[in-house]
């Protein structure tokens, strides 16, 4: 049931039930043990009738929207503004209040964050403000995944010879940008993201 539900919510097993807490709207929602088991062993129309119901409630979204193309280059020269001028040590500090920790229970697909790296990619490529820099589309890439409630970890690497810096974020087993560009590995030396940091 947790991978139905919005990323707002989180289902609780009770008793005689399930406890559905809403913390978008501050709210709780009751579902009754026949409910339950509808929904985990019904039929399909028994199914579609709990979720559209979910959904009337505001706790379930129907289908997963794709990422708009306008919506993510707004973004990806919106945290490059805000990293050239507040620095990118002090954006990383902000990431918490901006990216939430995740909570869907399902893991994001590979053919979702391909779709995600090419719109930041291609944005920040055509963009002569943004001109591919990788702080940006790390940090851009990282806040939509988190703000859709899907697993993301923004690394900072470090390279010795010649000496260098990248940041990529990586989901789904995708890394956005590629976490070796040009065929130069990178150590992560900062991870955020994983493990409540």
């Amino acid at each position: 049931m947790a991978r139905a539900l919005s990323p707002h919510c989180r289902v609780t097993r009770m008793s005689d039930g399930a406890l559905i807490a809403d913390w978008k709207r501050t709210r709780f929602l009751g579902l009754a043990t026949t409910e339950v088991q509808k929904f985990t062993s019904g039929i399909p129309e028994e199914r579609a009738e709990i979720i559209s119901g979910l959904m009337r409630a505001g706790c379930a979204a129907g289908r997963r929207k794709k990422y708009a193309d306008v919506g993510v280059g707004l973004r990806l020269g919106g945290v490059h503004l805000l990293i050239r001028t507040l620095g990118f040590g002090r954006v990383l500090r902000l990431l918490p209040l901006a990216a939430p920790d995740y909570a869907r229970a399902d893991l994001p697909s590979a053919e979702e964050v391909g779709r995600l790296k090419r719109a930041v990619q291609s944005h920040s490529s055509r963009s002569w403000f943004v001109n591919g820099d990788c702080k940006s589309e790390a940090v851009t890439a990282f806040v939509l995944l988190r703000r859709r409630g899907l697993k993301a970890v923004l690394h900072v690497g470090v390279r010795e010879h010649p000496f260098a810096l990248h940041a990529w974020t990586a989901s789904g087993g995708v890394c956005i940008p590629d976490a070796d560009p040009r065929g130069h590995a990178f150590t992560p030396v900062l991870s955020f993201g994983c493990g409540g940091q």
